[in-house]
């Protein structure tokens, strides 16, 4: 009878043990089982989503909000001068006459809050207006 040597010894120890621990490992345990919950309720059906019908009766493009015409003691905007978020001001008549405003400066009690490119942004205590630019699609 032919002896085996000690590796060929570990290199059948490690086959056994690469076949028989995982086939140890799938057998069921001994205890009780535990109650499967997934059986006893069963998943709720997603909900459906909307046709697409809708999507497709939406505009790609919203219209753009108006809050209607600027009251009437707010300053009039001639134009905006500048680059915006740089060095843009607003060219602005006011009771006292024609002058520049940057952001945060006020004429007739009226702040400038911000500039677009069609408009000028200006506060009032709780007030706020948009006046556009004279000459701009907005103005209707």
């Amino acid at each position: 009878m032919a002896r085996v040597t000690r590796p060929q010894g570990i290199a059948i120890a490690a086959v056994a043990a690469a076949i028989l621990v995982p086939l140890w490992l799938l057998q069921p345990s001994g205890g009780s089982p535990a109650p499967d919950r997934f059986e006893q309720e069963p998943f709720a059906a997603p909900p459906a989503p909307p046709p697409l019908r809708a999507a497709f009766a939406r505009p790609l493009f919203a219209a753009p909000v108006l809050d209607g015409a600027p009251p009437a003691d707010a300053p009039q905007l001639i134009g905006i001068i500048g680059r915006l978020g740089r060095d843009a001001v607003a060219l602005v008549r006011g009771s006292d006459g024609t002058r520049t405003l940057a952001p945060g400066d006020s004429v007739d009690g009226w702040q400038l809050r911000s500039l677009a490119i069609d408009a000028a942004y200006f506060t009032r205590g709780g007030q706020s207006a948009r006046v556009a630019v004279p000459g701009s699609d907005d103005q209707r």
